[in-house]
């Protein structure tokens, strides 16, 4: 199980240092992921992608819910008043829970794109004032070893935390 890891740093060429470090401690560069103010030249850092900047992991995961629940509402609805002449089960319930769910999770996945990720919302000013935001992916074993290095070799990083769990496919 992997844990998330926030670093804000003061600026680009300190957080390549701790890029380079992470990567030497065997820390794949996708589990790495920088972000910045607009504008900044990020030239080769891992730069953070839509799963990480936007809540469409937690849009999903809602929409899931809510459109499974409504298909289920809606399944037990035709079951008790079927249309005339039509005899309905089990699987009209079932059809509609996965076909509620799987609407429910495309569109809100749309939407939740375009919002940004509540998680950052903290990190949101010290980005705009042109601080570094890097969010590792590590072990969970490998966390308390990671940030000492960090400390050890950057006192000017401000650790900020760690998510007890990550999305798995981020």
């Amino acid at each position: 199980m992997r844990r998330r890891m926030y670093f804000l740093l003061p600026d680009v060429a300190t957080a390549r240092q701790v890029v380079d470090e992470l990567l030497l401690a065997r820390i794949e560069e996708r589990h790495i992921h920088v972000l910045a103010k607009d504008g900044t030249p990020m030239e080769d850092l891992p730069a953070a992608n839509l799963l990480q900047k936007s809540d469409f992991v937690h849009g999903v995961e809602q929409g899931l819910a809510v459109g499974g629940a409504t298909g289920v509402l809606a399944g037990l609805a035709a079951v008790t008043f079927p249309p005339a002449g039509l005899v309905l089960g089990g699987g009209a319930v079932l059809a509609s829970a996965l076909a509620g769910a799987g609407m429910g999770a495309w569109i809100s996945g749309m939407i939740a794109t375009d919002v940004p990720n509540s998680r950052l919302a903290e990190f949101e000013k010290a980005v705009e004032d042109g601080e570094i935001l890097m969010m590792v992916d590590v072990l969970k074993e490998k966390v308390d070893e990671v940030t000492d290095s960090v400390k050890k070799h950057h006192p000017e990083a401000d650790m900020h935390g760690t998510e007890p769990t990550i999305p798995a496919f981020p």
